[in-house]
């Protein structure tokens, strides 16, 4: 395969990886009133929603076919908002799944800091409101979008096998850390693992 082809499927698997317009998204809420609404939102803005009743019947749906978007109530009967989440975050071998939890105005941060314990990316506050529904989705494909790119960094980077520098599209061979800092802005601290520490003293004292 030629260069060029090289990152034209780079370009397809990275564009694949996306959420498009017409996406399914998950919608896990017992509440009917909220159901419709969240319902009513997401094909508005060019979603095709999939509601479950309860936790349970949520996780089912999403088991035998995952997908990227996942709104959920909290308190549900069967299994709760958050018991499903942590199902989600624990199933092998699956994209990221954005997990946005609903919850009562009221909400504690003592609670907040438990949901997001066990995985939630986000929160929407009832009672719902169309144009922060609309954010939150925004939210959600710009994450999506960056796990995306982050992944084909981890499975389309070109590392020599002796000196470990890594080759960008120019034909440059760089360091790890620098092709990475420049490709998403990230930047490392560095340290020694225990393994290359030993070895480090051992070289020093002998």
């Amino acid at each position: 395969m030629s260069r060029n082809d090289q990152s034209v499927a780079t370009a397809d698997r990275l564009q694949a990886a996306l959420l498009p317009k017409q996406s399914t998204i998950l919608i896990a809420e017992d509440d009917p009133v909220s159901a419709r609404i969240l319902e009513a939102a997401l094909l508005k803005f060019g979603y095709q929603p999939v509601i479950a009743r309860h936790g349970l019947e949520a996780w089912e749906r999403f088991d035998e076919q995952p997908v990227r978007v996942i709104v959920s109530d909290w308190m549900m009967p069967r299994m709760d908002g958050l018991a499903f989440c942590e199902k989600v975050r624990a199933r092998a071998q699956t994209p990221y799944t954005y997990f946005i939890l609903l919850t009562a105005n009221q909400t504690s941060a003592e609670n907040h800091e438990l949901a997001s314990a066990a995985g939630v990316d986000d929160f929407l506050a009832k009672p719902l409101d169309r144009e922060v529904i609309r954010t939150r989705l925004r939210v959600a494909e710009r994450i999506l979008r960056y796990t995306a790119e982050i992944r084909q960094l981890q499975e389309m980077i070109p590392i020599c096998t002796y000196c470990h520098k890594v080759r960008d599209t120019h034909d440059y061979w760089d360091r790890v850390e620098s092709y990475i800092q420049k490709e998403t802005g990230s930047r490392f601290s560095h340290g020694a693992c225990p393994e290359c520490y030993d070895k480090e003293i051992a070289r020093l004292t002998t």
